[in-house]
């Protein structure tokens, strides 16, 4: 290795999947106690890359890679995570690896906890240490500190929302003592503005104490501001690896995409025509026991086509909105829907009077992920509706109908371009923006007279992004499906909605159209009402 300030380099890196190439002659570095910002579409080959760094035994079962690794002066080849750790290496996957079950404190020292000798074992020995838990919650509030966030070391992570699992599992790399190398891979997904800027600051902060870090993100404005460096892969290669200073978002986009990209789409106000629409769904003084996303009273009316869009900061209740009306968690109040009262606290009876939805946990709640592609888009509709099945003796005996199955997976692996082999390959081995392609390609295939689509671009790409916004867009307009979208994206928002519901306090702070000055947005997210907006 080069005599620089370099922590990590990477050579001539390449790697094939069933001689598929995804990775092809990767360079670059990354510099101690710098950040560097690494960004791709889906499929470029991010997750692969990080993966041959951190060691996960995908890599290894599959043939292992081409190409040198050097970390801190010497050549590495990490065969497994635990290898990656104790040389100093730290990574947040995009999905949470938590135990639900256990508090903060101790999913932050998880296989590093702290003991202290007992009676027993200073007769029996080490191994009879008894759980230092004092110390533990010490450790665990020390490492919640650097990240300035507002955390219960004693919570159970169950009762956790979203976007605080990411922090406790940011946290948990932080509390390593050796650690030299973090790898955050989309860690600012699942996080509101607000508390993307207090990451976006742990993570300057971390920099400054040393430690490098390579930041993954489709948010390209937090790219630009926290990185030293910028490196772009684009179809498994380097396209461009800069300082970051003096680069704007949409060189970074256009690098990425190979083409320009209209980073301030924002639609025209519609408002006077949606107010026209029948009303198909109101929501009367609905409240939604969900940890961490509590609905006090909402009420709301949602016309009959429209693309409505709800936003608000992350624990003012805009998630518990849909996983209230869907039943995932314990609400009350009114819902009527065309004309009729649903049945709250019951998922199965929503489904079946024709709403749908599409969670913001797609690992969770919305994938199969040891089944493949097509039996997760047609899973609901076979089982809810008798879609995808061949009765035989008169119904007596029936067949799952293959042929349409795959006639239905194909044809949205095509509209939304899920980059896959082919519908038969598993859930949980393709890319997060692919899985969330499958989530919403299961939701279509319901046929649904109304959707709720809650953070639909997670861990989505820029130019994959427009592709399920246009997608949905599409949908609405072919079928006049009415769509609800919860986003933590205001600019998402106001891309594709007709209206957008700001969220305060458990409340529907007020509607705005989507061209309105984004500063009254700002203003209704702080709890401070404007003239002008209202419920239209």
């Amino acid at each position: 290795m080069s005599e620089t300030e370099a922590l990590l380099e990477i050579k001539n890196v390449g790697k094939e999947y069933d001689g598929n190439r995804v990775l092809k002659d990767i360079n670059f570095t990354v510099d101690k106690g710098k950040i560097v910002g690494l960004v791709g579409e889906n499929g470029a080959g991010k997750s692969t890359l990080m993966n041959i760094l951190f060691g996960m035994n995908v890599i290894v079962e599959t043939g292992g890679y081409e190409g040198e690794i050097y970390f801190d002066g010497k050549k590495v080849n990490f065969k497994d995570p635990v290898d990656a750790l104790n040389a100093g290496i730290g990574m947040v996957h995009q999905e949470f690896s938590l135990i639900p079950g256990f508090t903060v404190a101790e999913n932050i020292l998880l296989n590093m906890e702290k003991t202290q000798q007992s009676v027993i074992s200073k007769v029996l020995g080490k191994r009879l240490d008894t759980i230092d838990l004092p110390s533990i919650h010490e450790s665990a509030r020390s490492a919640i500190d650097k990240l300035g966030v507002q955390l219960d070391s004693q919570s159970l992570v169950s009762e956790m929302p979203v976007g605080h699992k990411q922090f406790i599992e940011i946290a948990r790399e932080i509390n390593r003592e050796k650690v030299k190398l973090i790898i955050l891979d989309e860690p600012t997904a699942v996080l509101t503005e607000t508390e993307a800027d207090i990451l976006l600051k742990s993570m300057r902060r971390l920099a400054d104490m040393g430690v490098s870090i390579i930041f993954i993100s489709h948010r390209l404005r937090e790219i630009t501001e926290v990185s030293d460096k910028i490196v772009v892969l684009r179809d498994g290669q380097v396209v461009v690896e800069t300082p970051a200073e003096g680069v704007d978002i949409g060189q970074v986009a256009k690098w990425m995409v190979g083409r320009d990209v209209d980073t301030e789409n924002i639609k025209t106000s519609k408002v006077d025509k949606i107010e026209n629409k029948e009303i198909i769904m109101e929501v009367k003084n609905l409240w939604v026991d969900m940890p961490g996303e509590t609905v006090k009273d909402v009420s709301l009316k949602i016309h009959q086509g429209e693309i409505l869009g709800i936003g608000g900061l992350a624990g003012q209740g805009k998630l518990g909105i849909p996983n209230g009306i869907m039943g995932l968690f314990p609400s009350g109040g009114e819902i009527i829907f065309e004309g009729k009262s649903l049945p709250l606290n019951n998922t199965l009876e929503a489904q079946k009077n024709g709403i749908s939805f599409v969670s913001e946990d797609r690992r969770g709640v919305g994938l199969l992920l040891d089944e493949s592609i097509d039996w997760n888009i047609t899973f609901n509709a076979m089982q809810i509706q008798e879609r995808f099945i061949k009765p035989y003796l008169g119904g007596l005996i029936k067949f799952r109908d293959d042929k349409a199955m795959k006639e239905c997976a194909d044809k949205y692996i095509d509209e939304l371009e899920i980059r896959c082999i082919n519908e038969k390959q598993l859930a949980r081995n393709l890319s997060g923006g692919n899985q969330q392609k499958v989530c919403l390609a299961k939701a279509f295939a319901m046929n649904p007279r109304l959707l709720f689509v809650s953070e639909p671009t997670r861990g989505i790409d820029i130019g994959a992004k427009r592709l399920v916004l246009n997608a949905l867009e599409k949908y609405n307009e072919e079928n006049n499906t009415t769509i609800v979208i919860i986003s933590s994206e205001l600019e998402e928002l106001r891309s594709i909605s007709d209206r957008v519901a700001i969220v305060c306090e458990g409340k529907i702070f007020g509607i705005l159209p989507p061209d309105a000055p984004v500063e009254k947005f700002g203003l209704l997210m702080s709890g401070i009402h404007t003239k002008e907006e209202g419920e239209k």
